[in-house]
């Protein structure tokens, strides 16, 4: 093959998108830049003409606005009923338009949030979950509903932007059509009364429908068509190899922190990368010994990395001592050509903004500042803290400051000290460990002032008489300063490695109790006690039954529940393998968050933790944790799972061992004696009056006797089928094993005649506590197998007292059993053959006798050989009559 045809091979990326979209609905977007320019008249003629063509169309939804010529063409097709009662003029009816699944559902106003009841809060994951399904949807947008532009249109336009479509949702549709209408046509169609009512129009026209307002709208959409156009072309070029040259893309990094100037940045850097359709990166930075942030600061970070997920940014999360150093390693990583960071109005005179530092050592990389104003987070009054706090972060200073003041008066009466300050920063240290940075800079200041005015000449006055005294003043609190901060911050990196501690402890005792679970109930009831242990928040696992479906598997504690939205939640999260319920994308009023357990491409449960809707969402430390946990969840509900399977196949295994044994017993020991009583009963009809005497004789013994062996067969599976099924109940009484053994030699003789059996019953004779006739089927069925085995040998039984139980031995002198066989013979259908070749028996007695013996509460065991290097003896232990000698 020619080297350049390697080159020009289709991209595997391109080609399993297009294989997951070929799996999948499509969505058709019908854009434009205002209300009114046609976009739902052009989607109904459209899709009429597809219904005219034989296309199953089915009207999801759609919005006239009053419209008559709208209204006209809406008629004709099939159109779902909406929900009444949710709004004035009813909801889309998900649940339907997924029952009906038609091959084209028209669904308007992609930009509508749902009612707080619904499935999802928004209209455009409504189509998602059909376009998952197969269902292709049509839907329609104006340009400002797109999240980042819905600021800038707010600006152009003056009118606030209430609901917004995130940019991804475009991004990824698979047909975007703009309707356009140049302005002045727009305005006399408003005019003209063909989009608002009369009465609006005046106030339209003021606002949004400005020839200027429409201009720049129209240029965003524009725009945003070209872009969407120019990705469908990058993305045919690479799923067909057709050769570029294609422009190497721009690349950005975008910095975003929890301050308020991080939303404008992510706005900014949004357009930025709209216009130069490039890729972007969304990075989030936290210092390893900083300040552990508070749940309204971590709450806005998340709002402002999931704005950027929806605008279609990645993400990106580090932990670093040096911020430049960490973004410029990973710009030069992920080849990033241009950086978007902000500064805000706020400055220090000891520390170069990030910005700034940026642009000092950023090299060839281009970067765009975003300036403005920051949003100074409100911070709640001090008296609003919790008493303890507020107590802990006063007090200690004040405590510390004035035990120190007393002890050095103390001291000062009794010796002269030159360096009495030594003693303040014992304080500062003191406050910074005990409560914080905070509370260092607190006892730092008293410290100052109170040596000032107790020990400092002149005594009683905040001044200095000495410029040494100054000098050494401006020194003690630099240095109660830099103490009280590396104080504070080894106090937190102690909170740090607590909490990490705890974190590995958490996950070591998850491992630890999960080794030791045996089965899925046992995992699942591990896994619900210890992420409740480890998150402190009650939980519920959940895990699919034999046919597929989810069902409630532990609770913890067990005095929850779950309601049928929540259990709809679990199955999306399961179905979906995402995220749902606590504020996520789906039921995000569920109280639950619901994550999946999942390996590789199978889902093994859902594990729902229940959060209060004032606490936000988990941390990243518990998202680490969780995660963690997730996946030593999914190992051991695997191992379960394999164990069940491997034990499934094994009784299996065993299963068809038994068959085939069954099958092959039955064809050798039902066919002979049926063709030995068959060919007698034949001879004695055709030949009976030809015959003799004795030969008749001879053949109505042998007829008598294979029945015999027939019904022996089928009782011996009658005995194995009861056993096992547990029908079988021993009814055991003093039995005199004397008269059983007795019994069992005659019945045994009159069968095999030539037996030779030598019988010795230990005086007195024991009694046992057994079930007569079950133990007399067991002698038999041992001397049916001697004779069977051992053939003209002598057997001989023997039976005493031993210890608390009686004991006894049937002993043959035959060949013997081989070592590896001596377990195996109490096995069913297993069966030696004889000194000629032939089978014997049907494997059957020895089983038999087995399960009597335990039936009885007894043993029995082989061993061999038993005497001169020769036969087999078979022990039977029986409990002994108590008051028995």
């Amino acid at each position: 093959m020619n080297r350049q045809d390697d080159h020009r091979r289709p991209d595997p990326a391109a080609l399993l998108q297009l294989a997951a979209r070929e799996k999948r609905g499509k969505l058709t977007i019908f854009l434009g830049m205002a209300p009114g320019v046609g976009k739902t008249y052009a989607m109904l003629e459209r899709a009429k003409a597809l219904a005219a063509g034989g296309t199953d169309v089915v009207i999801g939804l759609i919005e006239t606005h009053g419209r008559s010529e709208t209204s006209a063409l809406a008629e004709g097709l099939d159109t779902l009923a909406r929900i009444e009662g949710a709004a004035p003029y009813g909801e889309f009816d998900l649940d339907a338009a997924l029952q009906r699944h038609p091959q084209l559902l028209l669904v308007d106003e992609l930009a509508h949030s749902n009612p707080p009841s619904a499935r999802h809060p928004k209209r455009y994951q409504d189509i998602a979950e059909l376009i998952d399904t197969g269902i292709d949807v049509w839907t329609a947008l104006n340009i400002q509903h797109l999240e980042s532009l819905s600021d800038l249109v707010s600006r152009i336009a003056g009118t606030p932007v209430r609901e917004t479509v995130p940019d991804i949702v475009l991004k990824k549709a698979d047909e975007v059509v703009l309707v356009d209408l140049p302005p002045a046509e727009l305005i006399e169609r408003l005019r003209a009364g063909k989009i608002y009512l009369p009465d609006n129009v005046g106030r339209a026209l003021e606002g949004f429908f400005r020839p200027a307002t429409l201009t720049a709208l129209r240029e965003l959409s524009l725009r945003r068509a070209a872009d969407r156009v120019d990705d469908q072309m990058v993305d045919f070029l690479k799923q067909s190899a057709i050769e570029g040259p294609w422009a190497t893309g721009e690349r950005l990094l975008v910095c975003a922190g929890p301050d308020g100037m991080s939303e404008k940045v992510i706005r900014e850097a949004s357009r930025l990368a709209s216009g130069l359709n490039a890729r972007w990166i969304v990075l989030s930075l936290t210092r390893p010994h900083g300040l552990t942030p508070s749940a309204e600061t971590h709450e806005r970070l998340e709002q402002t990395l999931r704005q950027a997920e929806r605008f279609g940014a990645e993400i990106c999360r580090e932990t670093a001592s040096d911020f430049v150093a960490a973004i410029l390693r990973l710009a030069r990583r992920e080849n990033i050509t241009q950086i978007v960071v902000g500064r805000s109005d706020r400055t220090t005179l000891w520390r170069r903004s990030l910005a700034d530092a940026l642009l000092h050592q950023v090299g060839d990389i281009g970067v765009h500042v975003v300036s403005g104003t920051t949003e100074r987070p409100r911070r709640r009054p001090l008296l609003r803290r919790t008493l303890p706090q507020w107590a802990l972060t006063i007090g200690v200073p004040l405590a510390s400051v004035g035990a120190t003041t007393a002890l050095g008066l103390g001291l000062s009466a009794l010796v002269a000290l030159q360096n009495l300050s030594m003693l303040f920063l014992a304080a500062v240290l003191l406050s910074a460990v005990l409560a914080g940075r905070f509370s260092a800079l607190l006892a730092a200041m008293l410290s100052f002032v109170a040596y000032n005015i107790v020990f400092i000449e002149p005594t009683g006055r905040l001044t200095v008489a000495r410029p040494e005294e100054l000098l050494s003043l401006a020194i003690f609190v630099a240095v109660a300063l830099a103490a009280g901060q590396l104080a504070a911050r080894l106090r937190l990196s102690m909170d740090r490695s607590r909490q990490q501690a705890h974190q590995a402890q958490a996950l070591l005792d998850f491992a630890r109790k999960l080794s030791g679970a045996f089965g899925r109930d046992q995992v699942i009831d591990t896994m619900a006690s210890q992420f409740s242990g480890a998150l402190a928040r009650p939980i519920a696992v959940l895990v699919p039954d034999d046919a597929g479906e989810l069902e409630l598997g532990a609770l913890w504690p067990p005095d929850q529940d779950l309601d049928t939205t929540a259990l709809t939640a679990a199955r999306w999260a399961a179905d979906k393998r995402e995220q749902a319920g606590f504020q996520t994308a789906t039921l995000p009023l569920v109280p639950y968050l619901f994550s999946p357990v999942r390996s590789g491409q199978r889902v093994l449960g859902v594990v729902g933790i229940r959060l209060n809707h004032g606490d936000g969402l988990p941390t990243d430390q518990d998202q680490r944790t969780i995660a963690a946990l997730l996946e030593q969840s999914a190992i051991a509900l695997d191992r379960a799972r394999l164990t069940r399977d491997s034990n499934q196949a094994s009784v299996a295994r065993e299963g068809q061992k038994v068959q085939a044994a069954l099958l092959s017993s039955l064809s050798h020991d039902l066919r002979t004696p049926l063709a030995s009583i068959t060919g007698a009963a034949s001879s004695l009809r055709q030949l009976g009056d030809r015959m003799s005497v004795e030969t008749r004789d001879d053949l109505l013994a042998s007829i008598e006797e294979e029945a015999g062996r027939l019904n022996r067969f089928v009782t011996n599976l009658f005995e194995i089928t009861r056993i096992e099924s547990g029908m079988l109940r021993a009814k055991c009484v003093p039995t005199d094993l004397g008269v059983t053994i007795k019994a069992a030699v005659g019945r045994a003789m009159r069968l095999h005649p030539r037996l030779n059996v030598d019988i010795s019953v230990a005086e007195p004779t024991p009694h046992a506590e057994a079930d007569p006739a079950l133990l007399e089927q067991v002698l038999f069925n041992l001397l049916d197998n001697a004779a069977k085995y051992a053939a003209d040998a002598p057997v001989s039984i023997f039976a005493r007292r031993e210890d608390n139980a009686v004991r006894i031995t049937v002993t043959d002198q035959g060949k013997g059993i081989p070592e590896q066989d001596l377990d195996r013979i109490f096995e069913k259908f297993y069966r030696r053959g004889k000194s000629d070749g032939r089978p014997a028996g049907t494997g059957l007695g020895l089983a038999i006798a087995r399960g009597l013996i335990l039936a009885m509460g007894g043993t029995i065991r082989a061993e061999s050989p038993a005497m001169r290097r020769r036969g087999t003896r078979f022990i039977v232990r029986l409990p002994q009559l108590e008051g028995r000698p």
